[in-house]
């Protein structure tokens, strides 16, 4: 399944939708389409060119969606970024089975996932891919914890001990950012005998396309001021995402059966 799950998020989104802003800042890529937009966090590796020479601005929103098979891992950022973009934007979102709240202002500790999971993962074997807020003071207490990362830091494992840590686990929970630097096929296959695999962070696709790979919950952010993402992607506005919209849980039995219009007319 190597391109499967990147061609099947590419092909999800309507071909006729365009790109009307997008930026790429200092720590956040940010793509908007229409009244919807998209953010991810900037995965700094340019070893290899872009992809694409040509204006990413005016292009159709699918044909920046493609930047997400870059090996330029900045050009695949803002290809994540499109992607969200159309699968975050609150109107597919709720077609597609996502709950949440219409009010600006919403608790996000509701929707955090290490909160949400404390008693499911106690005293169980938990991996974790990528680094988090107060992670270990949630998880390393209660469980048989193990946090892998792709730069380690003191005690972490190498994002090589993957091979070892997660058949063996319970529980896994990913970072976006496996979708930028493309390790998420090797991690989803690692996750088979797993109880639930969860996928974490601003930049996580609620695409339910992702459930038919492995993923059963896709902890993910929705904007609701575009404006003011855009100025905090901008750097101009010097505020934290997550004070632009609103965290967002999505689960594999939550996701609807709906027709291709209803989704896509947006």
């Amino acid at each position: 399944m190597v391109w499967q799950i990147y061609d099947a998020l590419i092909e999800g989104i309507p071909g006729d939708l365009m790109v009307d802003e997008l930026i790429c800042g200092n720590h956040y890529a940010y793509v908007r389409s229409g009244d919807g937009a998209g953010i991810t966090g900037l995965s700094h590796c340019e070893t290899r060119k872009p992809m694409f020479s040509k204006n990413l601005h005016d292009a159709t929103l699918q044909d920046v969606a493609i930047c997400i098979k870059s090996w330029n891992f900045v050009e695949a950022s803002v290809g994540l970024a499109a992607i969200n973009a159309y699968y975050n934007h609150p109107r597919v979102a709720r077609a597609n089975g996502v709950i949440f709240s219409d009010n600006q202002r919403v608790e996000d500790r509701i929707f955090d996932p290490f909160i949400m999971s404390q008693n499911d993962v106690r005293g169980k074997k938990v991996a974790v891919v990528g680094h988090f807020p107060h992670l270990e003071s949630l998880f390393e207490p209660i469980s048989d914890f193990s946090l892998i990362e792709w730069d380690p830091e003191e005690g972490d494992y190498p994002i090589s001990a993957s091979e070892y840590i997660i058949p063996e686990c319970d529980y896994v929970y990913l970072s976006y950012i496996s979708v930028i630097n493309k390790t998420l096929p090797r991690i989803l296959e690692l996750s088979k005998n797993a109880g639930r695999v969860t996928m974490v962070g601003p930049g996580t696709p609620l695409a339910p396309v992702l459930f038919d790979y492995g993923v059963g919950d896709l902890s993910g952010f929705m904007i609701k001021d575009n404006l003011r993402a855009f100025r905090v992607a901008a750097g101009a506005e010097r505020v934290r995402m997550f004070s632009t919209g609103q965290k967002v849980s999505f689960k594999k039995g939550d996701r609807k059966s709906v027709l291709h219009e209803e989704v896509h007319g947006i």
